[in-house]
C-alpha cells in the first residue's frame, strides 16, 4: 500500500493533479517549466485514465523513469473490470475509450492496466519541503504513519474530509508536513492547513495544476 521516494535523487520534484487522458496539456506544462527528464521527477495523484482523449498515452507514462503515480479510483475501476469481466461501471465512468482502441492498442493498454495493480495507494516523498504524502482522495486517519493500516477504498474514494474543510470544519493531519490529493474536480487549487487538493478539472476544461515541492 505504501511506497517511499528519496527526494535527494532528483533535482526538482513536481506533483500534478488528475490527468484523465490530458496528455498534450501535461507535455505543454512540462515544457513551460523546463522539466528535465534526466534530473526531475513528476508525481501524479492518480486517475491517469478515462474521460479524456489520450488515456493510452497517459498509461505510457508508467514506463518513464521520471514519472511516478499513486493508484486512483479510475485505475481501480479498470483493474476490477478486467479482473472480474464486468465492464459496465468502468464504461459508465469514462472507460469507453478502451473499447474504441484497435487490437494492438488494446494489448498495450491491457499490459499497462495490469501493471496498475502494483501501484501504491500512498507515496511518501522526503524532499526539501519536508515529508510529503500523496494519495488519491484522502488519507483516512488523523495521523500519518508509515505502513499504517488504512482502508484502501477510502484512500481512493472518500470526500468527507474535503467536504468538512469546505464547510469551515476539520483540521490538519499530523505526522507529515504536506498531504496532496486529487479526485474531486475544483475550480482552483484548495489548501487548508497542511492539506492540498490539486484536481482542477483539466479534462473538463479547467487548468492542469502542477506544484513544485523541490
Amino acid at each position: 500500500m505504501y511506497k517511499c521516494i528519496d527526494g535527494t535523487l532528483w533535482r526538482h520534484i513536481w506533483i500534478v493533479g488528475d490527468l484523465h487522458g490530458c496528455h498534450p496539456q501535461l507535455m505543454q506544462a512540462l515544457r513551460e517549466r523546463r522539466f528535465d527528464p534526466y534530473q526531475d521527477l513528476l508525481i501524479c495523484v492518480g486517475d491517469l485514465i478515462d474521460r479524456g482523449p489520450q488515456s493510452l498515452q497517459c498509461l505510457g507514462l508508467l514506463h518513464k523513469r521520471w514519472f511516478k503515480t499513486v493508484r486512483g479510483n479510475h485505475e481501480q475501476m479498470a483493474i476490477d473490470a478486467l479482473r472480474y469481466g464486468d465492464m459496465a461501471m468502468w464504461q459508465r465512468n469514462g472507460g469507453r475509450w478502451f473499447a474504441e482502441l484497435d487490437h494492438a492498442e488494446q494489448q498495450r493498454a491491457l499490459a499497462a492496466l495490469h501493471s496498475c495493480a502494483a501501484l501504491p495507494y500512498i507515496l511518501e516523498v522526503r524532499c526539501d519541503s519536508g515529508i510529503n504524502v500523496i494519495a488519491h482522495a484522502d488519507y483516512p486517519a488523523e495521523e500519518y504513519q508509515w505502513d499504517k493500516a488504512v482502508d484502501g477504498e477510502s484512500v481512493l474514494w472518500r470526500r468527507d474530509r474535503l467536504n468538512q474543510l469546505l464547510s469551515g470544519k476539520g483540521g490538519k493531519i499530523a505526522g507529515a508536513d504536506h498531504f496532496w490529493f486529487g479526485h474531486t474536480p475544483l475550480k482552483q487549487r484548495y489548501d487548508a492547513y497542511n492539506l492540498h487538493y490539486i484536481d482542477t478539472g483539466a479534462v473538463f476544461g479547467g487548468a492542469l495544476t502542477l506544484v513544485q515541492v523541490q
